[in-house]
């Protein structure tokens, strides 16, 4: 099922935000943001992915490791989206985030092609440059993988 509202930032606009380009861009569009809280970004995923061509051969499914860092990239979009939405004074600080550290990692379900990840994710708090994020990521509104990831932020 495919999201037919009009994206908060499409392909080109990530393109400005972060620095992953093909094959390892792994969000398409971001529909929905609240500053410093959540996101929830698209990734389409096509029969014509690299990573399906040994992952498996006749029987593709998208690497879990790939999902997770589906998410990672919807929690940097949520961090450069809410430092650009701060104050004049504030905006921006934040030029580029690594993710650090994973916890409680779980997949329930396997993405295959012609699938949409619907990429939820939540701010839990940003300390010291280092933001923890919620992410969960759905197919079809049911639950295909979930994760805590940490990034670390990088002044640019």
């Amino acid at each position: 099922m495919s999201e037919t509202t009009a994206p908060i930032a499409d392909i080109e606009a990530i393109h400005r935000m972060l620095p992953h380009r093909y094959p390892f861009l792994l969000v398409d569009r971001v529909v929905s943001f609240e500053p410093g809280r959540s996101i929830r970004a698209l990734k389409n995923v096509t029969g014509n992915e690299h990573f399906f061509q040994g992952h498996f051969p006749g029987h593709p499914v998208m690497p879990g490791v790939l999902i997770i860092e589906a998410l990672a990239q919807a929690a940097g979009l949520l961090a450069k989206l809410s430092a650009d939405a701060a104050p004049p004074e504030e905006a921006g600080k934040q030029a580029l985030f690594y993710l650090v550290k994973i916890d409680n990692a779980r997949f329930s379900k396997l993405v295959v092609p012609g699938d949409q990840l619907s990429l939820e994710v939540e701010q839990k708090r940003i300390i010291r440059g280092m933001g923890l994020y919620h992410g969960v990521a759905k197919v079809d509104g049911n639950e295909v993988a979930c994760a805590e990831v940490l990034c670390a932020g990088r002044s640019g």
